[in-house]
Formats: C-alpha cells, structure tokens, sequence
C-alpha cells in the first residue's frame, strides 16, 4: 500500500521537477542577484517561490477555465513568455545593464518576472500540472507541486556556496553565458508556440 502510494507521488513529483529545471535556473539567478545584499537575496526569494507556487496551483485548478474564457491557447501563452524572456535576456547582455536591472528599484520586480515566471513556474510547470491534476488528482499533485517549490527554495536559497568556489568574476562570466541561455530558452519557448499552433490547425 505505502509502495503503491509512493509512486503514485513520484510519478507527479519527477515530471514537474523535469518542468521547473531549477537546475538550470541557479546561474540565470546568480547573475540577477549578483549585486543585492543577502537580506534583498532572501527576500526576493521568498517572494519568488510564493508568487510561482500561488501560479501553479491557481492555474492548476483554473487553468483550463480561463484559458477558455479569454480565448487563449497554451500555445499563445508559450509565444509571449518565450518574446518576453528573449526580450529581457538581450537587455541584460547590453554593457552596463545588468547592474542597473538590478537596483534597488527594480530588484522586487525580478521576483515576480522572470524569476517566479516564466523562469520557475513557465508554460511548461503550467501545463504539466494541469495534466498531472486530471490523471492523478489534486491532493497527490499537489503536495508534489510543493515538495518541488521547496526544493527550487532550497537550491537558490544556498546557490552561494557556487561564488565562494567560482569567485565574483567566474559569476559574471556565468552570469553573461546564462543570460545566452535564457535567450535561447525564450527562443526555443516561442518555437513549441508555433510548433503547436500549425499542428492544431492540421
């Protein structure tokens, strides 16, 4: 019986693992909080995880309902978040802007966009959760849903560790390659948009 349930959990729990990537977040977040004090780090943390967490299980259990009611596909939600992280990974590879993207007035958006979203909580976590609430049920996904919010916290929370190994410059020449990736993550995003489109009018 605990067997039974626990791959019942693992079953939800590896595919929004899968989805999340916080793995391949940690740099992108390094490069974005390399000029704040550990009191603005935690802080924008924490308001990240919450807000990603409040947008998987809203769009979870409501997903499909507004999506309908406004008109939007996944595929259209895929297009603009992929745009927007192109967008945003261009400006900060421009000289200089990457320090002032991340000022003190400005470091409280970063959380919200696009830490929380599209980076943490994407069309990918968004999708695979509505999937994984039709087959498995809201409870089990859920508490798996979680588990991986706590586990993204986790990661960023002590990704430190990586400057005292790598130092400030091998961050920054992280933090450069990542945002390389970040506009090449937006690309491949706006690609599966289109890639969805054209085969739903098949």
């Amino acid at each position: 019986m605990l067997i039974n349930i626990f791959k019942l959990y693992l079953v939800t729990f590896v595919p929004i693992f899968l989805a999340v990537d916080i793995i391949g977040t940690v740099p992108i977040y390094l490069g974005m909080t390399e000029n704040l004090s550990n009191k603005q780090k935690k802080r924008l943390l924490a308001e990240s995880i919450l807000t990603a967490t409040l947008l998987a299980v809203i769009f979870g259990l409501l997903g499909k309902l507004i999506l309908r009611g406004l008109g939007i596909t996944i595929d259209d939600f895929r297009i603009a978040g992929g745009i927007l992280l192109f967008i945003i990974s261009v400006y900060l590879l421009l000289p200089g802007k990457s320090r002032e993207f991340t000022s003190q007035s400005l470091y409280e958006d970063i959380g919200i966009c696009p830490l929380a979203t599209p980076l943490i909580t994407g069309p990918a976590v968004l999708v695979t959760t509505m999937m994984l609430l039709d087959a498995f049920g809201a409870l089990i996904t859920m508490t798996s849903l979680i588990l991986n919010m706590l586990l993204a916290w986790l990661v960023l929370r002590f990704s430190d560790v990586l400057i005292t190994i790598l130092g400030k410059s091998g961050i920054k020449a992280i933090s450069k390659i990542s945002y390389i990736f970040l506009a090449a993550i937006g690309v491949m995003i706006v690609r599966l948009g289109i890639a969805g489109f054209i085969y739903s009018l098949k």
